[in-house]
């Protein structure tokens, strides 16, 4: 609810706790551990529920009839071909510095096509419009992710097909192999478990920018911006390096005490919002040990020991594995690269971002805090 005020007010660091505007889109719980997406629970959604039925639910506010749903999905597949304008110029930024991550092309990528489509700004736009082009970023996403994976790795794109569903079609367009029928379905679940997650950090980001009536590009490449940030979006595949350095059994006792010792912080353990165990986490465990083998055995393995010595060392504190950690899991065991990782994570989260900019755009107000300066007085004499 809008509250009227004269003058700034001092909100906590990182805004945290701060309510900043009304959202129907979903909403997380963190002291139930539990998150929903419009009036469903998330991880029945992702349980019961094609990823692309949930998807028409961002879109339209309601889960599609049959009828509705085959439309769909084929508006979908037609809109997943990478714009031709854009396949020349996808090998020289998949080629751009030693440090390339498919995000950061993404950005580069996802611009050129808003400048070769003409997107127009949301202020501009009718709902129409904008749904129309929040539709086009979501579908083409994975598809220029996927292609700057490949190029990358010196393997021509493989365009994606029409017959194979979304989860499909990812792990499609990044291995070229039709996947197997457990790992599509895995990377379903996970997908449709991670489209939105409240007004995160790279949500909100979003907001601010479709707030400035600026176009859907826009918003979502600040989006991907705030995304890739390791405390963010770019964890899980540093969660499974973590699993990786441990190594044995044995060493996850010494390993976790001198990473607390030193201060570091444990990738895949804590959430700044839940107070008990993550619900993403709890689901795609089971997915992981639906699938079984030794990686899932040891990672549970250091999941147990990791939770039970920072109980030990941060008594009160709550710490269990956030998505990251099993995510990476999950990954893995579907033959995604690690470089992948992050990239899987957003390529759902788009839609949750698409989600929200259309509804801030309806909303048609600048988002302008204020800050507290905090440097030496002023007005000083010039030297």
């Amino acid at each position: 609810m809008p509250v009227s005020v004269d003058g700034p007010i001092q909100v906590p660091p990182g805004l945290r706790n701060v309510v900043v505007t009304d959202t129907q889109i979903g909403d997380v719980r963190g002291g139930e551990g539990f998150y929903h997406y419009r009036q469903y629970s998330a991880i029945e959604l992702a349980r019961t529920k094609s990823f692309e039925e949930v998807w028409f639910l961002f879109v339209e506010g309601r889960l599609p009839e049959p009828a509705e749903l085959a439309r769909f999905t084929e508006d979908v597949a037609a809109l997943r071909h990478l714009p031709e304008e854009l396949r020349p110029l996808l090998p020289a930024i998949a080629s751009a510095g030693d440090a390339f991550t498919p995000l950061a092309g993404l950005r580069t990528a996802l611009s050129l096509v808003a400048a070769a489509r003409g997107l127009p700004p949301l202020w501009d736009a009718d709902p129409a419009r904008r749904k129309a082009d929040a539709l086009l970023v979501s579908a083409i996403t994975p598809t220029i992710l996927a292609a700057l994976h490949r190029l990358r790795s010196g393997l021509d794109p493989v365009e994606p097909r029409a017959d194979l569903s979304s989860a499909a079609n990812w792990l499609y367009m990044i291995t070229g192999e039709v996947p197997q029928a457990q790992h599509a379905d895995a990377v379903q679940r996970y997908l449709t478990a991670t489209i939105d997650h409240g007004f995160n950090a790279s949500t909100f980001t979003a907001r601010v920018v479709a707030s400035t009536g600026s176009d859907v590009v826009s918003a979502i490449s600040a989006a991907i911006g705030a995304f890739v940030g390791p405390l963010h979006g770019g964890a899980p595949d540093r969660a499974l390096d973590s699993v990786d350095e441990i190594g044995t059994p044995d060493r996850i006792d010494p390993w976790v005490r001198a990473k607390v010792s030193a201060g570091d912080r444990i990738m895949g353990f804590g959430h700044a919002v839940y107070r008990t165990e993550d619900p993403r986490s709890v689901l795609l465990r089971e997915i992981a040990v639906g699938i079984g083998g030794p990686l899932v055995d040891f990672a549970t393995t250091v999941e147990r020991c990791v939770v039970e010595v920072l109980a030990e060392l941060k008594p009160g504190r709550h710490l269990y594995t956030n998505v990251e950690f099993y995510a990476g899991v999950v990954m893995e065991l579907c033959g995604i690269p690690r470089t992948m990782f992050t990239p899987t994570f957003a390529a759902s989260r788009v839609i949750g971002w698409c989600a929200n900019v259309l509804e801030q755009a309806e909303e048609g107000k600048m988002i302008r805090p204020a800050a507290h300066y905090s440097g030496p007085p002023a007005p000083q004499p010039l030297p």
